[in-house]
Formats: C-alpha cells, sequence, structure tokens
C-alpha cells in the first residue's frame, strides 16, 4: 500500500543519517525525539524526522490505537524511508533511533536492511515487540531504559538475550521514568545516543 509520508531531513556535516521511528501515539513533532534529534544535529550527524502514519491513518489511530501496534506496517514505512534516503544521500551511513513500538519497528527494518543499517538505538522501547527479527539484527544495538521503568526493563533484557551480534548494550538511566521526564535525564538519553552513532556512523 502506498502512501506519502510527511518528514524533516536535515543534512550533517558528517557522513551518518538517523532516521526516528516514533513511538505510540506521537509523531514527528515529539519534543523527546527532537531534543535528542538535536543533539546529533549539533554534533554534525543527519537527521530525518517523519511521520509512519498519513494523516488518515493518525486519525484512526486515535480513535482505535491499533496501527501504533502494528510493527509490520510501520517497519515497512521505515524500510521505504531508509530505500528513499539511501537513493538521495550516496554512501551515507545509516542508523536508527526508535522510541516505544517504534523501536520494533526500527528492528524489524534493521533486520531487513542489513546491507544499510549500521546501528539501532532505542529509547523507553519494545523492542520485545520484534519478535522473530531480532536474531536476525546485524546492526550494533543500543537500548535506553528508565530505572524506574520496570515492566520495560524486563521487556529490553528479554530481546536483548535474543539478539545474536556482538556489539549489543543496555543502558539503565537511574531514577528516570518511562518518558524520561525528570530533570537531565532526556539529556542523558541524548548522549548515550550520540555517542553511539558517532561510533558506528563515522
Amino acid at each position: 500500500m502506498s502512501a506519502t509520508l510527511e518528514g524533516d531531513l536535515c543534512l550533517g556535516t558528517k557522513p551518518g543519517i538517523v532516521l526516528f521511528a516514533h513511538g505510540s501515539g506521537s509523531s514527528r513533532n515529539s519534543p523527546r525525539n527532537r531534543y535528542v534529534a538535536s543533539t546529533l544535529q549539533n554534533a554534525g550527524l543527519g537527521t530525518l524526522l517523519f511521520d509512519l502514519l498519513t494523516m488518515d491513518e493518525e486519525r484512526i489511530d486515535e480513535r482505535t490505537g491499533q496501527l501504533r501496534f502494528d510493527i509490520g506496517l510501520l517497519a515497512d514505512r521505515l524500510t521505504a524511508a531508509t530505500d528513499w534516503l539511501a537513493k538521495r544521500a550516496g554512501n551515507a551511513k545509516i542508523g536508527y533511533f526508535g522510541a516505544s513500538t517504534g523501536a520494533a519497528a526500527a528492528l524489524v527494518a534493521a533486520s531487513k536492511k542489513q546491507e544499510i543499517v549500521r546501528a539501532v538505538v532505542s529509547r523507553g522501547g519494545r523492542p520485545d515487540l520484534a519478535g522473530q527479527y531480532l536474531d536476525k539484527v546485524r546492526a550494533p544495538t543500543l537500548f535506553i531504559v528508565g530505572g524506574n521503568d520496570r515492566p520495560v526493563i524486563g521487556m529490553n533484557k528479554e530481546a536483548f538475550d535474543k539478539l545474536k551480534i556482538k556489539d549489543k548494550k543496555i543502558e539503565i538511566v537511574p531514577g528516570a521514568t518511562h518518558l524520561f521526564e525528570e530533570p537531565g535525564k532526556l539529556q542523558d538519553v541524548a548522549r548515550l545516543a550520540c555517542g553511539w552513532f558517532e561510533r558506528y556512523l563515522h
């Protein structure tokens, strides 16, 4: 099914572009993702924030809450955006930053785009929803979870164990809840993500 998606592309000064896959009930205008994107941009990395759903689909999802958990659909949208970007960005190394259910979509897409995707970061994600695709991921992967987000810590550890890669890590941010709204916690997320992408996209 074809779709036209809205997005904001910012090219950096260094050879790396990070695609953002937003989470449940969110959009490319998520203030948390935009904050992380600004940190990556300041480090010279490119970013692409885009809506995984069309405006009509978002209206449907607001009523039903179903499309945000359609990981297959979200992953297909992300892989299509990756192909679109790869045609326009030459030899740029591509990374994914996924939040909530967007993290699962990022991992599924990374498993399908092994030759392109060089790094994945999940913030407060649901990587367990990537299911059978976890052991097919080849990109270095970082899970960032709030220390007080206990159910999601368990889900992340379960998914982490299924990753068959050497370069993988879980970072627990002490005192942070699911949305990292506590003072300084989102800065910790941005710093960790930026370090990961600088390491594997440069």
